[in-house]
């Protein structure tokens, strides 16, 4: 069964049954994070999906934060184009406090209530799901679609999922291996060298007009 889709930033009429949910810093978006959603989309027929990025991560503080709002808006920058495949929810930093992946499942249960939710993760992400904020919860809200890609932890990863009731779920698709990070972009851009073709042009663009990771800032 199909869901209308509704809300800012979606097209008025869509209908969405299987979804995948990309969260994360996004500190910047880069090419990498785009492959990796097309891939998922493609491998696991998707009908759209979504990133999310996190206001407050749980697990580490934000590297050189520039501040939610400037990570979010980098990322509608990102998939601007292709809003037919991608989107990018607000509602993490919408939303006061820590941004745990069990929140965000369980509010996107109740807005599209009969679609299935796949959640997009790296090898390294789902080697750390135990120690996750109710991670067979998570498990039960979403199935998990690993990015497999070389240097995979795959023994941890597995003996991960196999201790959480519902780790059996876990759907693996393909990703071609990008060495592009946040971290390198973001050293790139704080030594003055170019990024263009790192980012998406429009990104580059944002961080060059408001002179992002020129120097650390706060949120």
């Amino acid at each position: 069964m199909h869901v209308q889709v509704s809300g800012p930033g979606r097209r008025p009429g869509a209908l969405l049954s299987r979804i995948g949910v990309f969260g994360g810093t996004f500190n910047p978006p880069h090419i990498g994070h785009l492959i990796c959603a097309q891939e998922a989309l493609v491998a696991l027929e998707l009908d759209r999906v979504f990133l999310i990025p996190a206001a407050v991560p749980p697990h580490k503080p934000v590297d050189e934060e520039p501040g939610p709002e400037h990570r979010l808006a980098m990322c509608r920058l990102a998939v601007a184009g292709d809003e037919n495949r991608l989107d990018v929810l607000d509602l993490e930093i919408r939303r006061a406090g820590t941004s745990y992946t069990v929140d965000t499942l369980s509010e996107l249960t109740s807005e599209y209530p009969d679609s299935e939710l796949f959640l997009i993760l790296g090898g390294d992400i789902a080697a750390g799901l135990p120690q996750w904020r109710e991670p067979e919860r998570v498990l039960s809200l979403a199935t998990p679609a690993l990015a497999g890609r070389r240097g995979t932890p795959a023994d941890a990863v597995q003996a991960a999922l196999d201790s959480l009731a519902g780790g059996e779920r876990a759907r693996c698709f393909d990703m071609p291996t990008v060495a592009i990070s946040s971290t390198l972009v973001r050293e790139r851009a704080r030594a003055g060298i170019p990024i263009r073709y790192l980012v998406p042009d429009a990104v580059a663009d944002y961080i060059s007009d408001h002179n992002l990771y020129r120097r650390t800032l706060t949120a």
